[in-house]
């Protein structure tokens, strides 16, 4: 990944952080001014605390994949029609439920001495990153209780920093606490659900959270991911140890793969292990470097076809779990022009024949 470094600078805003947001919230009769009915919908995640981690000059992981976000929904006038979710900061005991008390202790310290990475110069830091970390744990705990309270259907977290390669002891690949590990065991800690299900396709493999929940039969997690790429885990041989044996699930790509690929992966793989395990409530890691022309990545798939792996999760939760289902921001670093997208424009121009592209029918979409 460090070697991509020099890539990073002088483009235009990202062209699939604006994906996110046709994937998560934007669907036709929103854009012709339609309403949601409160508390059904998709709630959106989102504050200005994420903006504070400040990863350095130049850096892909930097404030504006939210700004860019956030900026195009207030453009659109979609932000009213969704229901808004507030983050707080998660505690301690959450984060230890997956990390070790002393890796959460460096943390802080180094933030609050102002250092500029924590373990390793792939997790870049500033003096606020331990306290935006805990929000971006917390904010996904807000998103967690909103569904299972019935306030939304389901939900999005435009959160950062990222977390899924963050170890229970160190820091990598510009991740500090791994929020999806986390969420998973406060689901079952909290909400006193048996299974979760962990759908990852981040352009990197998740080892941060496989290895959390390697020997557990309690969370399935699913990897699609470019192969052989950073950080070089997530063979399709890499199925679980002990107890856990058969509860991980990796399917590897090679560079160049797109939608027919991932769709092929969802539909084969994913589908029939979900129905074996049979879920409780599912967390997607949503990194979206497995984009087309994204700066990290090499994959191809399109906002179409993130549209589709959305509706088959979708699906999956609908079936298992009462369409409990929450998704969280990853990777995703394509800095183009907002003129060389067409992301949205794609989806204003043919209302009549695009269905909802979140796949989420009980949202407002």
């Amino acid at each position: 990944m460090s070697e991509l470094f020099n890539k990073w600078q002088g483009r235009g805003l990202c062209r699939l952080l604006l994906s996110i947001a046709v994937l998560g919230v934007f669907c036709p009769h929103i854009l012709s001014g339609a309403v949601a009915k409160a508390g059904v919908g998709t709630g959106f995640l989102y504050d200005a605390i994420y903006l504070k981690h400040d990863t350095g000059a130049g850096h892909p992981e930097r404030p504006e994949r939210l700004t860019a976000i956030v900026d195009r929904l207030e453009q659109k006038g979609v932000v009213q029609h969704l229901v808004r979710l507030k983050p707080a900061p998660a505690s301690l005991e959450w984060i230890t439920t997956v990390h070790t008390p002393e890796y959460a202790e460096r943390v802080r310290k180094s933030c609050q001495a102002g250092a500029r990475y924590v373990d390793t110069p792939d997790a870049p830091t500033s003096r606020d990153s331990y306290e935006v970390a805990l929000y971006a744990v917390g904010g996904v705990q807000a998103a967690i209780d909103a569904v299972m309270d019935g306030k939304v259907r389901n939900a999005f977290c435009a959160v950062r920093p990222p977390g899924h390669h963050a170890l229970k002891d160190k820091s990598m690949g510009f991740c500090l606490f791994n929020n999806v590990a986390i969420a998973a065991r406060y689901i079952q800690k909290k909400h006193k659900l048996g299974k979760v299900l962990i759908v990852d396709w981040d352009v990197h493999h998740g080892n941060g959270t496989q290895a959390m929940f390697y020997d557990d039969p309690t969370i399935f997690y699913f990897s699609t991911h470019q192969s052989p790429f950073y950080p070089g885990t997530g063979s399709a041989d890499e199925t679980g140890a002990g107890k856990g044996l058969g509860f991980t699930r990796n399917v590897p790509l090679a560079a160049g793969g797109g939608d027919a690929e991932y769709k092929k992966a969802f539909l084969e793989q994913l589908k029939p292990a979900a129905a074996a395990f049979q879920p409780d409530f599912v967390l997607v890691s949503a990194g979206f470097d497995s984009a087309k022309g994204d700066l990290l990545g090499r994959m191809n798939v399109t906002p179409e076809g993130f549209a589709e792996l959305t509706r088959i999760v979708k699906g999956v939760a609908e079936q298992y779990c009462q369409g409990r289902l929450v998704t969280l921001l990853e990777g995703g670093y394509n800095l183009e022009s907002l003129a060389a997208s067409g992301a949205f424009d794609t989806l204003e121009g043919n209302r009549a024949r695009v269905t909802c592209s979140c796949g989420m029918e009980d949202s407002p979409c």
